[in-house]
């Protein structure tokens, strides 16, 4: 797929590692957290609910689909992550993949969703499917999250870049989870005039649960494929690489060091945990929700509208981000907002209590704080990614941003699994029927867990798991002078 060159190690000589970016660039190189967003994203928010209801196959099996895939990614993710860092192209050392990587991954996304009576309800093309499209995921979301590292050593340049990327990646959620669902529905069968409850507006609704729907799935996705590569193509051309290993670094990497590099790095394995944490219970709610509105609230119409309001904090506040680190640390910057996210959890957990069903005003409220908390603690994690990647270059003198980011991704995806696969088990176990359009009481209840509790012990957990990340800004400042330092001293 890719071939050693001195080309993009060559370019390191004359670069700035400490360059300011322009706001062309930062937003360039944040229509790539959007594009994925659009592209996979898609995939985690409605896949499981599209394949236990539209598709036809069981709560138990479509979560069996999700293990087995992320089982592969295990093994799969820590070698595209040396592959990456190993080889290059003359055109760059990462950015390439966005190009090699997102064809292919567009096409198999949507096809995930096709509407052909010869496919549907076959177990077999849906584990295919999903597998083809994550593994393909791999090559673009590992270059990609290197590309965080490989722009600037500045830490607040890294800082704004985080907003500004998260900012984008958010607007991404709310095109998924607000409005994706909202644009299935006006395209499924059988449109009902409904309330979607926002300002009394009315919309024509189909049934998004038929087996008739599978091409209201299909169009909208494919729709958002393109755009999400369109997206892809603005990063491409929009940054820069400047801070990239040297041809040496990159001709001695190997698949063990991933394992070395973890052993070693104690920040990583800190913040690799608590990704795993953060996003399986970001997933879950995200994998869940619409279940907890069509079965547990009962107002699946006014999902677009409580999510349009869910989805303000990620989009207009996240410039408060490095204001408020700034005023009360790193740490305590996500004890607050993980606190922000149990207290909005309880609300939702109220809000679908007999008496308070039919309060729009309860919803946006539980959701607003929710989206505010999962959205800041699992945004603003990933600015700590690059001083994990030069704590590693600062121990082992090799930098190796392409196998740090295939970690971290890999606990993105074993996360973004876990949020699928239990709430599927949990589904099946508590006798979840998706032909039925009323749930018993056991259903509800499991649908509840996954909504409700468990993500409220795992945020609990999470804060736990960040208050042993121990490392300061100004440790990560003094490790990037004297790396840049010795960098040139090689250099002269």
């Amino acid at each position: 797929m890719a071939e050693n060159t001195e080309a993009a190690p060559k370019a390191n000589t004359a670069n700035d590692e400490f360059a300011k970016l322009s706001w062309r660039e930062r937003i360039s190189y944040g229509a790539g957290d959007l594009a994925q967003n659009l592209i996979f994203g898609t995939v985690g928010s409605m896949l499981l609910f599209y394949l236990t209801t539209v598709y036809g196959i069981s709560a138990a099996v479509g979560a069996t689909i999700f293990l087995i895939v992320r089982w592969v990614n295990v093994f799969w993710d820590p070698w595209v992550g040396a592959f990456v860092d190993k080889h290059g192209f003359k055109s760059g050392k990462y950015r390439p993949y966005l190009i090699y990587g997102g064809i292919p991954l567009t096409i198999m996304a949507a096809l995930l969703f096709l509407p052909i009576d010869a496919v549907r309800g076959n177990v077999f093309y849906a584990f295919i499917a999903y597998l083809a499209t994550a593994l393909i995921y791999s090559f673009v979301n590992i270059p990609y999250g290197a590309l965080n590292a490989s722009l600037t050593r500045d830490n607040d340049e890294i800082s704004t870049l985080t907003t500004v990327r998260m900012t984008e990646a958010n607007i991404g959620n709310l095109l998924v989870y607000t409005f994706l669902p909202l644009f299935v529905q006006m395209a499924s069968p059988n449109p009902q005039s409904k309330d979607i409850g926002f300002f009394g507006i009315h919309m024509n609704l189909g049934d998004y649960t038929s087996p008739k729907a599978g091409k209201a799935y299909f169009l909208v996705m494919a729709i958002y494929m393109i755009i999400g590569f369109i997206m892809l193509m603005c990063t491409y051309f929009g940054i820069k690489e400047r801070v990239l290993p040297t041809q040496k670094e990159s001709d001695s990497v190997k698949y063990s060091d991933l394992w070395i590099e973890f052993k070693q790095n104690k920040p990583l394995q800190v913040l690799g945990f608590f990704f795993l944490i953060g996003f399986t219970f970001m997933f879950f709610g995200n994998t869940v929700w619409p279940f907890y509105m069509q079965y547990n609230i009962g107002h699946s119409e006014w999902m677009a509208s409580i999510n349009l309001i869910g989805s303000i904090p990620g989009i207009f506040l996240v410039f408060l981000w490095p204001i408020i680190r700034k005023k009360i640390g790193k740490r305590q910057f996500f004890y607050a907002f993980l606190t922000l996210f149990i207290i909005g959890t309880l609300v939702i957990w109220a809000w679908s209590m007999p008496a308070f069903k039919d309060s729009t005003a309860l919803g946006y409220t539980g959701r607003f704080l929710q989206q505010w908390g999962i959205t800041a603690a699992t945004g603003y994690m990933w600015s700590l990614v690059p001083e994990v990647v030069s704590y590693g270059e600062y121990k082992s003198k090799k930098r190796v941003a392409g196998i740090i980011n295939a970690i971290m991704g890999l606990f993105f995806k074993i996360g973004l699994a876990l949020g699928g696969i239990i709430p599927g088990y949990i589904n099946a176990f508590f006798k979840f029927d998706g032909t039925k359009t009323t749930q018993s009481a056991a259903a509800l209840s499991g649908i509840q867990w996954s909504m409700i509790w468990l993500p409220i012990i795992m945020a609990l957990v999470a804060m736990w798991v960040m208050s042993r990340y121990t490392l300061t800004d100004e440790d990560v400042k003094k490790m990037n002078e004297e790396l840049e330092a010795d960098r040139r001293a090689a250099q002269d």
